[in-house]
């Protein structure tokens, strides 16, 4: 990466946006990593890291911030341990947080969706033995556990019984009559041993040795010599607990040896993933997004500059490499016109480190190999340098490293210098650049350029908006327009007397003015023209929402409608087969009854039928549910012969024989002939499938009950003529009740009476529509075969 690339970064404050990032890591190597953060050439280099910033947002969008709090750089600990070293307790706490960090950083990252990053959680190896048996041991930088081992344990149990023992010990003598010779009653300690303090002039009146004299000499530290023996003891336990402790850390540091490597890689791993989310959590304080790539153009949708206030800054579209290569930006001073080029910059640098851009999701960023920026006043007294030739010495430079792939932005360009040469110099670098391939973005105030880049094809111009209302920059830039320079209005705003603006006016030659004049006059036709569209994107907006809205109603009443639909076919199906269940057990139970007969009496056939009866009664009234009864419709029309009405009182139905001149109805309902009027009847102009369906199916059963409980024969032989026309009435009287068509009427041969007195009443009968003899096999003349109407 050349000198004038570096230069050129910090032109546009990459730097300062690297130190945002460093400010979202949470390690001391992680927030090094952020600040040392380069821009990318390779394209599959730049996909990579950008997925990788995109899928750590997700994550602590949806399971928030992972652990790396408390890592430290373990290398150099654990290549000493690995050399034989013995490691500290400090030291030791480190790889303990290095492993706790691994352990929960693969916790974190656990689970079965595959992402850019998931293979450096699970690259981690966390080691929890060696975790928990470090952290149970070491209870501070400067401590150890008693239960570091049973060794350390015992010793310490016998160092505090001997504390206890030499306390006790002095305690007696401070209480004793001997206290008088004491400077103070307390206990202290030096050298490691239990003393008493004694004054000077009664040293000798306690016995033992002395290991300290006050700076006034007024106090002599005296161990009494019947605490001697325990002190050594006691010194002999504290030089036991060090060599224990030491061997303990000997041993922590050996474990940690052995596993030197997997601790180094997850110690790597995690400073990585520190870094990346580090690049997410400023994608989201930025409210960023991963930007679109492209080795050709750039296209940036509502972008911003990332170290304005995101609230106040104004969004810009942009774009280079489609459509036109090289963009000249024009407008007033204090405009926005050197922020918008930095912004440029700046946003093509972050993309190209891996960052996620302030701007609109169908943003696209093109990956170039160098960006190179001449913006700002460089002038240096020491080396003789004015603006112009700073600028030009950076321009010099920047034209030596460009080529094909290299983003150049020029900050007023040409300036500096006599303004007609500036203007053939800004002309001639610009083309320079672009015969390179380069693709450019150039500020300036030349006419002369603006002229250039409307006059030349693959120049666009674009102007930063002013409002000559306000006299105040609104900040938006606008493609494809020029812009004034509006020197006028601002010195005017700022305070400039009248009278040299009117000098200063009247200076200016007839075709600047006009030009100004046309540029004026396009830049309030694109206002007009961006209201208008403004409004029309609002008008389209609202209908597409409420051609939405209707969809999404239209969508809801098919739903609802199909529900309702299945519904009604569910309840009708269930109906049905209800009925037909129903149906079918009355059916078998009177075929049983039939087959029986001969056997029953008459009780208990009628008490079979009353319960085939019973059983279609509930199905019928299943049918209709348990809605609440409804009035009546009124009739649609006035019954006529032949149609199907239903007596509303009875419910009923029946068929229209006749209608006579008052209106009254001759009605055919089964076997019986009814006379009604119009309001007592309702015509029934159709029925559902599932209705006629059940009521086929009760018609069935209704019928197969009746054929089944009446028997189709009646046995008149041994009875007088009298008494079996009585009988052979009321079987008739049944047959018909039952609607029979056929019955058979066996009478014997014998003198012929009772034959002849059937068939005489059978010729007068009005049930029987004919009759005769019975055939071989039936009975012949021994029987009678009716057909009945």
């Amino acid at each position: 990466m050349s000198d004038l690339f570096e230069k050129s970064m910090a032109t546009l404050e990459l730097p300062r946006v690297l130190e945002l990032l460093s400010g979202c890591a949470v390690t001391e190597e992680g927030r090094e990593r952020a600040l040392a953060l380069r821009p990318m050439d390779d394209m599959d280099d730049v996909k990579r890291a950008q997925a990788e910033t995109t899928a750590a947002v997700k994550l602590l969008v949806l399971r928030g911030t992972p652990g790396f709090a408390g890592i430290k750089p373990v290398a150099a600990s654990l290549q000493r341990a690995d050399m034989g070293g013995s490691l500290n307790t400090r030291e030791l706490l480190e790889i303990a947080a290095v492993l706790r960090a691994a352990r929960t950083a693969a916790d974190y990252g656990a689970g079965e969706e595959k992402t850019p990053i998931s293979h450096l959680f699970h690259a981690l190896t966390p080691n929890r033995f060696l975790e928990d048996t470090i952290t149970n041991s070491i209870v501070g930088e400067d401590e150890l556990a008693d239960s570091a081992s049973p060794e350390l344990a015992a010793i310490r149990r016998h160092m505090r019984a001997t504390e206890s023992k030499v306390r006790d010990i002095l305690q007696k003598l401070i209480s004793s009559n001997q206290s008088k010779y004491l400077q103070e009653s307390i206990i202290t300690i030096r050298s490691d041993r239990y003393v008493v303090p004694v004054k000077s002039e009664h040293k000798n009146a306690i016995p033992g040795l002395v290991h300290d004299v006050s700076s006034s000499g007024s106090t002599f530290f005296i161990e009494p010599m019947g605490v001697v023996k325990a002190n050594n003891e006691l010194r002999e336990l504290l030089a036991k607990e060090k060599k224990e402790i030491e061997r303990i850390l000997a041993e922590l540091s050996a474990q940690c040896a052995a596993h030197k490597t997997d601790i180094s890689e997850d110690y790597q791993l995690l400073i990585w993933l520190d870094a990346i989310f580090a690049r997410a959590k400023l994608s989201l304080k930025l409210e960023c997004i991963e930007p679109k790539l492209s080795d050709k153009y750039l296209h940036l949708r509502g972008a911003r500059h990332p170290l304005l206030d995101q609230k106040k800054a104004v969004p810009n579209d942009l774009e280079l490499g489609e459509r036109f290569d090289t963009l000249v930006i024009t407008g007033p001073n204090t405009g926005g016109k050197t922020v918008t080029l930095k912004t440029l910059g700046l946003i093509t640098l972050m993309a190209q480190c891996g960052l996620h851009i302030p701007a609109r999701d169908d943003s696209t960023v093109r990956v170039f190999s160098k960006v190179l920026a001449d913006i700002g006043d460089e002038q240096s007294i020491a080396q003789s340098l004015s603006t112009f030739s700073s600028h030009m010495t950076n321009i010099v430079g920047i034209l030596d490293e460009a080529d094909g792939d290299t983003l150049i932005l020029f900050d007023e360009l040409g300036a500096g210098t006599d303004p007609v040469e500036g203007a053939a110099l800004a002309a001639a670098i610009i083309e320079s650049a672009r015969g390179m391939g380069a693709q450019v973005a150039a500020t300036t105030h030349y006419a002369e350029l603006k002229v250039y880049a409307m006059t030349t094809p693959g120049v666009e111009n674009a102007s930063c908006e002013f409002n000559v209302e306000t006299l105040a920059p609104t900040y938006r830039l606008v493609l494809g327009i020029p812009g004034k320079s509006n020197a006028f209005a601002i010195s005017r705003r700022l305070g400039l007397p009248e009278y040299i603006i009117e000098k200063a006016a009247a200076r200016l030659d007839a075709e600047n003015v006009r030009f100004e004049d046309v540029l004026t006059r396009l830049d309030q036709q694109r206002q007009e023209m961006e209201r208008e569209r403004a409004e029309a994107r609002r008008l389209k907006l609202d209908m597409e929402q409420s051609a939405e809205k209707a969809r999404e109603y239209r969508e809801k009443l098919e739903a609802e409608r199909a529900k309702v639909v299945e519904k009604a076919n569910a309840e009708a199906r269930a109906i049905i087969e209800e009925a037909r269940a129903a149906s079918d057990l009355a059916i078998s139970q009177l075929k049983e009854l039939k087959k029986q007969q001969d056997r029953l009496d008459w009780q208990q056939v009628n008490d079979g039928r009353a319960e085939a009866r019973r059983l279609l009664n509930e199905a019928e009234r299943n049918i209709g549910g348990s809605a609440p009864e409804v009035e009546a419709p009124p009739p649609s029309r006035p019954a006529k012969a032949g149609d199907t009405v239903e007596l509303v009182s009875m419910g009923t139905r029946a068929t229209v024989l006749s209608v006579n001149k008052e209106g009254v109805l001759q009605l055919q309902a089964g076997i019986l002939k009814i006379s009604a009027k119009q309001e007592e009847v309702r015509v029934v102009e159709g029925e559902t499938p599932a209705q006629k369906d059940v009521r086929r199916i009760i018609a069935k059963a209704e019928h197969t009950i009746r054929t089944a409980a009446v028997p189709s024969q009646v046995d008149l032989r041994g009875m007088m003529t009298d008494e079996a026309l009585i009988v052979l009435e009321r079987f008739l009287d049944t047959a018909m009740m039952g609607k029979l068509e056929t019955v058979t009427i066996v009478h014997g041969k014998g003198t012929g009476a009772v034959r002849s007195a059937v068939r005489t009443y059978l010729k007068r009968s009005r049930y029987v529509k004919s009759f005769r003899p019975g055939r071989y096999g039936e009975g012949e003349d021994g029987v009678t075969v009716a057909e009945l109407k």
